[in-house]
């Protein structure tokens, strides 16, 4: 996990903790912030017409660019479902109404792991 520490901040700490998803990509996010890195690329949140959610974070430029990674695609139900890919170094995440959080999960926990 990245923390305040680790973005060279203030000691500013993100609420919500360790397990926080959300908290986890905002950290994530803030570590990436350069000066440059967040005009050309970053994170992009939407919603899918069939409904759902799309989750779109550019790794160009970041400890993650060109690492493996497994999809992760998982068909519960027509409401219920998650599909994350990462192709030409964007993480893609697409899910049902009600998988924003997982969708968020899938990516900082892969994140995490990044060496």
């Amino acid at each position: 996990m990245i923390d305040a520490a680790d973005r060279g901040g203030g000691g500013e700490r993100m609420p919500g903790g360790a397990d926080d998803p959300l908290a986890r990509l905002q950290a994530w996010y803030a570590a990436q912030t350069d000066g440059d890195w967040e005009h050309s690329y970053g994170i992009r949140i939407s919603t899918l017409d069939n409904p759902g959610w799309m989750l779109k974070v550019n790794l160009e430029g970041t400890a993650l660019e060109g690492r493996p990674f497994g999809r992760v695609r998982e068909d519960r139900s027509e409401t219920d479902w998650v599909d994350c890919v990462v192709e030409a170094d964007v993480f893609r995440g697409a899910g049902g109404t009600h998988n924003l959080r997982e969708l968020i999960e899938v990516f900082v926990r892969w994140a995490d792991g990044a060496p």
